[in-house]
């Protein structure tokens, strides 16, 4: 079963208030998203539950990453779905923000199962990285 999962976690501490934070996320894994930098991957996410989180390559053509599970605004967003990957595999992804010693606290946890290659979970990795710092930078604006 171990190798039919990925488990990562994140502490991000962000210098915003859990407002700025969260509209800052949803840009990041959204509109303003990246793979990396100066690789623009735009993503549309529907912000509500079963909202779709997808890449439109225009034309009707295009890639369902995943769904919103659930919501709460500014603190917390869950998805669910294959994301890229385009074999038998779902993730939970879930981010949790709350507001500690002034800061914004994200914890992130992202939970694959599956027929995961080996590159995508050391990809996933450095991914959620750079998401993530990116993430900070717009929020800390």
């Amino acid at each position: 079963m171990e190798n039919l999962t990925m488990n990562i976690t994140e502490e991000i501490r962000v210098r915003a208030s859990l407002d700025a934070t969260f509209a800052a996320l949803l840009e990041e894994i959204g509109p303003h998203n990246e793979f990396e930098p100066g690789k623009p991957l735009p993503l549309t996410l529907e912000a509500w539950p079963g909202g779709r989180w997808y890449r439109d390559l225009g034309n009707g053509n295009g890639h369902c990453w995943g769904h919103v599970q659930s919501i709460k605004r500014s603190s917390l967003l869950e998805i669910s779905g294959p994301l890229m990957m385009s074999y038998p595999t779902v993730s939970s992804i879930q981010y949790r923000l709350s507001e500690v010693d002034g800061e914004t606290l994200i914890k992130f946890h992202h939970l694959a199962f599956g027929s995961i290659k080996e590159e995508h979970k050391a990809g996933f990795l450095s991914i959620w990285k750079f998401t993530h710092d990116r993430l900070k930078t717009r929020a800390e604006k």
